[in-house]
């Protein structure tokens, strides 16, 4: 019974998601912010925005700041409902592991607009990644 649930939840998970992706509006979100590592611009850092899905996120795009430490992100998705972004921050501001330190900001959803092109920007400031964040966590894979 299990493989047969199994097999029906793997058929049906894409067939879903591109059904409903033609079904839905188009919409999109742009975030802009500025990094710093103790007071220097945070230059090269990886930045990722997902749409935060029940079963997994879609990657919408993804960036690296500039020498001056900021970053512009934007990305579209066609979905029924509202879309749940999210940015994912990747640095290794005051840490030697051999992995990166992981930083997920949730965007509102005020910030999500109609169209496949956002007007507006949510701008999440400048953030100091030498901070202890909420919910920061270490990341190999992404």
């Amino acid at each position: 019974m299990f493989k047969i649930l199994a097999i029906f939840l793997l058929a049906i998970i894409p067939l879903a998601h591109s059904l409903f992706g033609i079904l839905g509006s188009r919409q999109s979100v742009t975030v802009t912010g500025r990094l710093i590592c103790d007071g220097q611009p945070a230059s090269g850092v990886l930045v990722k925005m997902y749409e935060d899905g029940t079963i997994y996120d879609s990657k919408l795009d993804s960036v690296r700041t500039s020498a001056d430490g900021t970053f512009r992100i934007s990305g579209t998705r066609t979905k029924i409902r509202t879309i749940n972004p999210k940015i994912n921050i990747y640095h290794k501001c005051n840490y030697n592991g051999l992995c990166s330190k992981k930083l997920a900001i949730n965007v509102p959803k005020s910030a999500v607009q109609s169209g496949s092109s956002s007007l507006q920007n949510y701008d999440i400031g400048t953030l100091n990644l030498a901070n202890r964040f909420k919910g920061e966590s270490v990341d190999c894979i992404h």
